[in-house]
């Protein structure tokens, strides 16, 4: 059939208008509503070290917040509304509490918020690039503390349930810190189930060596913005081998990697939501 020069330009000025408008939802999409879609990610951890005391020993994980970009004191305080409601018997957040502490106020309400969280095993914390970068390290660790969060800088502690334990350890930043995983494992007995928390996610390529079970990472935001075909468009430096979710590595080593709370750089999400995660460990010791 026979194009017409206004037809042709009918249509072109249509598709232009089209493009326009999806350009612009895009947008708003990528701005305003998917950086509120919070989601839960769900996994199973089983593993032959978990003691049979810690079957359905459920873990919340959530990390990068980044209070101050984009992210404020209301929205933190929907979030551990949300994560009260999962009843977590052990709350961790892998870093990143503050986009740029140097900048930021600290009104105490921030402090009042996290305080509500509740876990009957304990809340803990790991550094993240954001704490310790803008003079962060100290106002950070007070923040943390007098919200009732444990650090663990390099260390480790058991978490017990009668006679049964497993271990949860904790490194400092792997690139404004002074990470030391030797350190941090000193003393671990090799049996023990070990549960490592680590911001960046990539030194997984070297700790999968070392007598760890689980690494819990943050950082890479997921990508922050997803496109089709392409991938993954923003990974910091220290994830960009691993982005998100489940990855199985050698001896038995387990990576999971958050997409985190907030955002930082850009204000965007696209196919790539919030989201904390929720683990249920589970045994397979014989119940007998």
């Amino acid at each position: 059939m026979k194009i017409t020069r206004r037809t042709f330009i009918k249509r072109t000025l249509a598709s232009a208008a089209a493009f326009i408008g999806l350009n612009a939802f895009g947008y708003s999409y990528a701005r305003y509503m998917e950086p509120n879609m919070l989601a839960i990610r769900r996994h199973e951890i089983e593993h032959g070290k978990i003691p049979r005391h810690f079957h359905n020993f459920k873990v919340l994980q959530f990390s990068d917040t980044h209070v101050g970009f984009h992210y404020e004191l209301d929205d933190l305080e929907r979030l551990v509304e949300k994560i009260n409601a999962e009843k977590a018997d052990l709350i961790l957040f892998t870093g990143d509490l503050v986009d740029e502490p140097h900048t930021y106020s600290f009104p105490p309400r921030l402090i009042q918020i996290l305080k509500r969280l509740e876990a009957n095993q304990g809340k803990y914390w790991i550094y993240g690039n954001h704490d310790h970068g803008g003079y962060g390290t100290e106002k950070i660790r007070d923040v943390m503390e007098q919200s009732g969060f444990q650090l663990l800088q390099n260390e480790h502690t058991l978490i017990e349930n009668g006679s049964a334990s497993f271990t949860l350890a904790g490194v400092d930043d792997i690139m404004l810190g002074q990470p030391d995983l030797e350190q941090t494992l000193e003393n671990v007995p090799t049996d023990s189930f070990t549960l490592l928390m680590v911001h960046e996610p990539d030194v997984a390529l070297e700790y999968q060596h070392y007598p760890v079970d689980v690494q819990l990472s943050g950082h890479s935001h997921g990508g922050q913005v997803q496109v089709p075909f392409f991938g993954y468009l923003v990974t910091p430096p220290f994830a960009e081998h691993f982005v998100e979710g489940h990855y199985p590595l050698v001896n038995g080593f387990n990576l999971y990697v958050s997409r985190g709370i907030g955002t930082t750089r850009l204000p965007y999400r696209f196919m790539c939501r919030p989201e904390f995660s929720v683990f249920r460990l589970k045994s397979t010791q014989s119940t007998k």
